[in-house]
């Protein structure tokens, strides 16, 4: 698939440190061969020689100090820090690395508390959030087959200033990582006012306030996702649209809808789905999805790269 190349080929003239603290996970281990053989970044497999004890000790106080105040204590944050998770997000936090990969043998609520808590979310967003890149074979929607998908992995009942940040943030991925325009459609079971609800009129202030923090991005809604993608459908629906038929950022309503359109569009589609990427946080670290194979670890690890 030429977009998987094309991420691959740009990691490597980034050359940026990932960490990886899933060792002990076979698909981890093969993948961090082959991203140092291919040259697509520099791996740091956080095995347990590779953990510094002094280091290790330092952070599990600045944690301490960092989270004392929601009711923490010392035993329960010696506990976190068995897990390399932890380190390797301190480690991303302090810059000794650019960025980190997990989720293989971790659930993404564990890898978005650890990234949460130690990376920080950018005040300006105020969110953290996730998207997929998804690369469908044989298709001519989107960019000829490439989308990003938001949210799928971690908001469950986003609201309209929420779905703005999240439509924001993958659009700034989408131009960064792959290059494109970006085409934002904010998705419904309405097209342009076709179905009445509260759904529909949180999709409609999310694509007011979207407009009103970025005015120049391409951005439409609330459609239905035929008419998002599909021109000729679109030109049957709303022909006016500079989005419509062609959108090539889906942004859902809600987890539940997300979750269940990336995973059925993997499955059917057969398609490569990145991620989740999580997004809005200081630093850049990404989730695997714990049914990962090593090339989505591969694939995950050059996205960071090129985020940092």
């Amino acid at each position: 698939m030429d977009t998987i190349k094309k991420i691959r080929d740009k990691a490597k003239s980034n050359q940026k440190i990932i960490a990886l603290p899933e060792y002990n996970d076979r698909r981890v281990a093969e993948a961090a061969k082959i991203i140092e053989a291919e040259g697509i970044a520099k791996v740091l497999l956080l095995t347990p020689d590779r953990i510094n004890p002094h280091d290790k000790e330092r952070y599990i106080e600045e944690f301490y100090q960092i989270r004392k105040s929601k009711g923490v204590d010392m035993d329960s944050v010696r506990k976190l820090f068995d897990d390399p998770l932890y380190y390797a997000a301190m480690l991303t936090r302090e810059g000794k690395v650019d960025g980190f990969v997990a989720g293989a043998c971790h659930t993404t609520a564990d890898v978005c508390r650890a990234a949460i808590h130690c990376v920080g979310i950018d005040s300006e967003l105020s969110i953290a959030s996730s998207c997929f890149i998804m690369v469908v074979p044989n298709c001519s929607f989107g960019d000829e087959g490439t989308f990003i998908f938001a949210d799928c992995g971690v908001v469950p009942e986003p609201n309209a200033r929420q779905l703005a940040c999240i439509a924001l943030t993958s659009a700034e991925l989408c131009e960064r990582v792959l290059n494109f325009m970006p085409r934002i459609a904010m998705l419904s079971y309405s097209t342009k006012g076709s179905a009445k609800g509260k759904s529909v009129d949180k999709i409609q202030e999310a694509l007011k306030l979207l407009k009103e923090m970025a005015p120049n991005l391409l951005s439409d809604g609330e459609f239905q996702v035929d008419t998002a993608i599909v021109p000729e459908v679109a030109k049957i629906k709303y022909p006016d649209s500079p989005v419509g038929g062609r959108a090539n950022i889906l942004i859902f309503p809600n987890l539940e809808a997300g979750n269940i359109a990336y995973k059925i569009v993997e499955r059917l589609a057969r398609a490569r789905a990145i991620g989740p990427l999580l997004m809005g946080l200081k630093r850049p670290c990404s989730d695997l999805s714990r049914g990962c194979s090593v090339e989505d670890v591969v694939d995950c690890v050059a996205v960071t790269a090129i985020r940092a």
